[in-house]
């Protein structure tokens, strides 16, 4: 007893220190049952199943599951986690907002709150995942380390003599003391071989089933997925071309990566405070820095304030003064026309000379008087005010200082953002895509330029012109993307971008290259509805995607065919022709594809493919089958009405090309087959020159011509793929873009 509480004493100083590492990302609570998501993250079994109902709310049934009012966890039911694992093997609940029968269609995708990628759970949703069993250990010892001071108590004493547990049987899911223990377990029985550890309330499976095929074992890992297999999910499942290793394999390795991970930390512990101090030493700048900054700010804008209140002041003061002088012209105007009224002022002293009889007396006043009377009547003929109502002088016009005052800067300079390689795509037309700065501060604005350098087609007048060279701004960008139409075809485009916050711009991104390719992009999508096998071939809705699973009817297919190695290839073309002009379009072979062919065909050859799928016509026994496995010496001949190039197993395979074939590339030229096997492009982009007669095979990523050669045009050409065994073949969005939005 007094070892084991010296056990727990001793695990529990660290345990207490990981909590934030077994925070679900979504309620900030510790982990309750606990799955594990594609990406390797892991978030609570409710929470899962939140954040499934809160993307399908339009179509969720709210009386199908949860009519609770309250907060979204209190809307979710909490069944035991045995009942759930029943059910959901069982195949009696599913994903939330979907139901058996419903016309709404079912979609699992959520975001990650870690990765913030979407995640797909696929048809079968939620229990798809595996439970973090690991996790969930690690979290109820971590409960325990927090409550030390309550107890597990046995299961099977009945209070008030219930004895604290000491063992808990992983088999009977039930914690023990030890007389209880001992009667439950005796000598020599099954029970006593059951596997029993400290008291625990955490009781998890002894073997991981897996999801897929419920009464399979895991005994491989897939190191394409990263998640624990069955020998059925690579016999025939979606590992079937995924390479696997087995779990002892995987636990090894995994297991010493992490130790040595662990140990290098360990090792580097001194200098990992040395830099929690300097990172403490940080903060007490900052707070320092910070406050400086706020008195420092304080003080300018008590200077602006008082400049402002002196200048108002002097403002208050002029206009006071010019009303009371306008006050004063005023009502000294207004007593000098009173005089003019009868009996009163001007008009009254001079009708009281009109009394003076003595002739000398009356011119000697008269006189000066008449000139006063005449003044008075001009007055009245020309009425003017003695000065103006208006303080027009005195408007301010402050619109130049409040812009001023709004385009201040107090943020500092942004960071530059980074163009995204991954998600821009550069045709005829340009989308350009860029992340943002980590300084978590909004930008008003962003502005993308672009210049062309130069390109194979670019002549020496051509490069010094007034394009070359000269940079080209787009109208201000709100978003982290933006669409340059009209670029020159087979050419080198520079790019690079900035943003705008406050009227302050950031320093330019890192300029990035991309080449144009030699046409403008074709678009089309999968045709549905020519050739198409919907046995072995898979389409999604958009029709942008063909998949090729190796499922039973390649294996009913093997067994019928009894000499050779070819089986037959399953072919789809795309749903628009090609009858004039360059085109070009681009797309993903995904690696792990067995064998794809990718090209262009005649609509003469479609109709011969398709209608004569398993006689010597089909391109299977034709000289062009581009399969290049060693064994296979034939050539192309010139002005076939298709060409197809061969990918799969993550390379591309050159066929090889005959003395009077019109063929480009010098591995197609060479006679070795090692020269004519070439690592698989992450992107293939395919460009057919209608009226020269010519098809070009390009790594779209770096616009490398990998082979051309010479064919038939004398019908409507169609991009044509061909699929054996387990592959993928994906169109690029730009290609669909334009018929989709039909």
């Amino acid at each position: 007893m007094s070892v084991e509480m010296r056990r727990s004493s001793t695990s529990a100083v660290p345990i207490k220190n990981i909590e934030r590492e077994l925070i679900c990302p979504i309620c900030k609570e510790l982990f309750t049952h606990p799955l594990i998501l594609p990406c390797q993250h892991s978030i609570c079994h409710k929470c899962v199943r939140e954040l499934l109902m809160q993307n399908h709310e339009d179509s969720f049934d709210a009386g199908s599951e949860c009519s609770l009012p309250g907060s979204p966890r209190s809307r979710v039911p909490s069944p035991s986690m045995e009942r759930l694992d029943r059910l959901v093997r069982s195949g009696s609940i599913s994903s939330p907002g979907w139901r058996r029968g419903s016309v709404t269609p079912r979609v699992t995708t959520i975001p990650c709150p870690g990765c913030q990628h979407d995640i797909d759970l696929g048809e079968r949703g939620i229990s798809m995942l595996f439970r973090n069993f690991t996790l969930e250990s690690i979290v109820e010892r971590y409960r325990q380390a927090a409550r030390a001071a309550i107890a597990i108590m046995c299961n099977i004493c009945k209070p008030p003599q219930q004895q604290e547990a000491t063992k808990s049987c992983m088999d009977c899911k039930a914690s023990y003391c030890n007389e209880c223990f001992k009667l439950h377990h005796p000598w020599g029985t099954p029970k006593a071989q059951h596997e029993y550890v400290g008291p625990t309330t955490n009781f998890r499976p002894k073997v991981l089933m897996c999801p897929e095929h419920e009464m399979e074992k895991v005994n491989m890992y897939c190191e394409v997925c990263r998640r624990p297999v069955c020998h059925l999910c690579k016999l025939g499942g979606s590992h079937a071309n995924h390479k696997v290793t087995s779990m002892s394999s995987a636990y090894k390795i995994l297991k010493e990566k992490l130790a040595k991970s662990i140990h290098y930390l360990i090792s580097k512990e001194d200098q990992v405070r040395t830099q929690i101090t300097e990172l403490e030493l940080l903060i007490n700048q900052t707070q320092e820095n910070g406050h400086l900054a706020e008195r420092r700010a304080n003080e300018h804008f008590e200077r602006l304030f008082e400049t402002l209140q002196e200048r108002k002041s002097e403002m208050l003061r002029s206009i006071e003064q010019s009303r009371d002088r306008r006050l004063d012209q005023f009502k000294a105007q207004v007593e000098e026309y009173q005089g003019m009224l009868e009996n009163s002022g001007l008009v009254g002293y001079a009708q009281e000379v009109l009394k003076e009889t003595d002739q000398s007396c009356f011119v000697q006043t008269a006189k000066q008087l008449h000139v006063r009377i005449q003044k008075a009547t001009e007055s009245l003929r020309t009425f003017h005010p003695a000065a103006d109502p208006c303080f027009d002088e005195f408007v301010l016009d402050t619109s130049r200082e409040e812009t001023l005052i709004k385009e201040m800067c107090f943020g500092g300079v942004p960071d530059p953002p980074l163009i995204d390689l991954s998600q821009s795509r550069v045709y005829n037309e340009a989308s350009i895509c860029w992340r943002l700065s980590d300084d978590h501060l909004p930008t008003d604005h962003h502005v993308l330029e672009y210049r062309r350098i130069g390109g194979p087609s670019q002549s020496p007048s051509q490069e010094d012109g007034e394009d070359s060279g000269v940079w080209r701004a787009t109208d201000r960008v709100h978003g982290p993307s933006t669409v340059v139409f009209d670029l020159d075809p087979d050419s080198l485009y520079s790019f690079r971008v900035r943003s705008c916050r406050n009227s302050m711009f950031s320093p330019y991104s890192p300029e990035v290259t991309f080449h144009t390719p030699p046409a403008p992009a074709f678009g089309f999508l999968f045709s549905d509805k020519c050739g198409c096998s919907t046995e072995r071939l898979i389409l999604n809705k958009r029709r942008d995607t063909v998949e090729s699973v190796a499922g039973m009817a390649f294996l009913l297919g093997a067994e019928r065919v009894q000499t050779g190695s070819y089986i037959g290839l399953d072919y789809i073309i795309g749903d628009t022709g090609i009858s004039q002009g360059r085109h070009y379009w681009a797309f993903k072979v995904e690696p792990y594809s067995y064998m794809v062919k990718v090209g262009v065909a005649s609509d003469s050859k479609l109709l011969e493919w398709f209608h004569n799928p398993r006689d010597t016509s089909s391109p299977r026994y034709d000289h062009d089958s581009g399969h290049d496995s060693g064994s296979e010496d034939t050539c192309y001949e010139l002005s076939q009405p298709f060409t197809l190039l061969t990918l799969g197993m993550g390379k591309l395979f050159i066929p090889k090309a005959s003395s009077s074939s019109s063929v480009s590339t010098a591995n197609a030229a060479s006679g070795d087959p090692s020269n004519r096997v070439l690592p698989m492009p992450q992107r293939m982009g395919v460009c057919l020159d209608y009226d020269a007669c010519r098809v070009y095979f390009y790594d779209a990523d770096t616009m490398r011509c990998l082979y051309e050669r010479q064919v038939d045009c004398s019908g409507i050409m169609y991009p044509a793929f061909g699929l054996m065994g387990s592959g993928k073949v994906q169109l690029e969005e730009f290609i669909t873009a334009k018929r989709l939005t039909f």
